[in-house]
């Protein structure tokens, strides 16, 4: 596993607080994505998995969001500390709040509660795991204020805070500190996600499926109106969909195709532009047709080949498109290496960034 940029917290896992704009590897060797995919962390913070089940915390430890039974004050993890427990499977880190999955389809969550987002029916912050009812959930995602889980039986459940129709569940400025229920069918649902207020998710026909904020397009519906329950993105062939900050999405088709839409703020469409152009609609990076994995951050785009090779863009402030200079790219550029997985955690437009190499 290695880290890039932003090192403010000590989210790069280097026992100290030094930014590097060139991959570093965190110790150990047997770091695995959940669920095929290394998940999107928090502000400041991240957890990540190993392949014995262990569940692992880096960064800042603020309202517990490390689950290390430790309150008050800011305290910071230069190196990973273990959350209790060795059945973890699919987790987030949002802002300050963490979630996870049990092999055993229990769902938990700590750190901060101001919006509900823990799921306890209370606001109240938690420095431990506590269990979200139920027994059937088995995917888990989320952002700074609200969250989303996924039951076996493929309805979709969203709590904490509900500005802008972020629920989809067709309600606005309503919070709820329980889990309710997104209408519709998500079984085999092939991935979520969120970033403050829109949403994104695929089903499993492959068809793409937004709803919330949508002032600079990044709805992708051609309009800029908000939505409270889901519309669907013209096309039936979407394979995986991120959030480029709350602006802009980045997304893949089956056909091996990248596309990107919303705002342009840094480059981070990929479209070799650096004004601040919105698009309303998905548009093409470049004409590849080998385009496998994705992955995003506030202001940066990433994406993985069939070849494994690693190519970022967008943002490049504290050097985390790893270049070994802090030069912004409008256009995709490789970082070297074969790779498996990307994701990152971010405060403001600063961004921590992780990839699993291929060994």
């Amino acid at each position: 596993l290695f880290a890039i940029g932003d090192n403010g917290q000590g989210a790069l896992g280097q026992n100290n607080r030094t930014a590097y704009s060139s991959p570093v590897q965190i110790p150990g060797t047997i770091w695995s994505p959940t669920k095929g995919e290394l998940m999107d962390t928090g502000a400041d913070m991240s957890l990540l998995t190993r392949t014995d089940g262990t569940l692992w915390g880096l960064g800042i430890d603020y309202d517990g969001n490390l689950g290390q039974n430790k309150r008050g004050g800011a305290a910071y993890c230069s190196s990973p500390v273990q959350i209790p427990g060795t059945t973890w499977t699919t987790s987030i880190g949002g802002n300050l709040h963490s979630l996870a999955v049990k092999t055993d389809g229990t769902l938990w969550a700590w750190g901060r509660g101001d919006y509900g987002q823990l799921g306890q029916n209370a606001i109240t912050p938690r420095s431990s795991p506590v269990q979200i009812p139920g027994t059937t959930w088995d995917y888990v995602n989320g952002d700074a204020q609200h969250a989303f889980g996924k039951k076996t039986d493929g309805t979709l459940w969203a709590w904490g805070n509900n500005e802008d129709g972020s629920f989809g569940n067709n309600e606005t400025a309503v919070g709820r500190s329980s889990p309710v229920q997104v209408p519709g069918t998500w079984s085999g649902m092939k991935g979520l996600s969120c970033n403050g207020t829109n949403t994104a998710a695929i089903k499993s026909d492959g068809t793409l499926w937004v709803w919330g904020r949508n002032e600079h397009g990044q709805l992708g519906m051609n309009n800029e109106t908000r939505y409270s329950s889901p519309v669907q993105v013209p096309g039936t062939t979407w394979k995986e969909v991120r959030n480029i900050s709350s602006r802009g999405v980045i997304a893949i088709k089956t056909d091996g195709t990248l596309w990107t839409w919303g705002s342009n703020y840094y480059g981070n469409l990929g479209l070799n532009q650096s004004s601040p152009t919105h698009y309303s609609s998905p548009v093409q990076v470049g004409s590849g047709t080998d385009w496998d994995k994705i992955g995003a951050s506030r202001g940066v785009g990433a994406a993985i080949k069939t070849d494994s090779t690693l190519w970022v863009w967008g943002n490049n402030g504290e050097g985390q498109l790893g270049q070994n200079n802090t030069t912004k790219y409008s256009s995709p550029v490789q970082i070297p290496g074969e790779w498996n997985a990307y994701s990152s955690s971010y405060q403001g437009f600063a961004a921590t960034v992780y990839a699993i190499k291929k060994v």
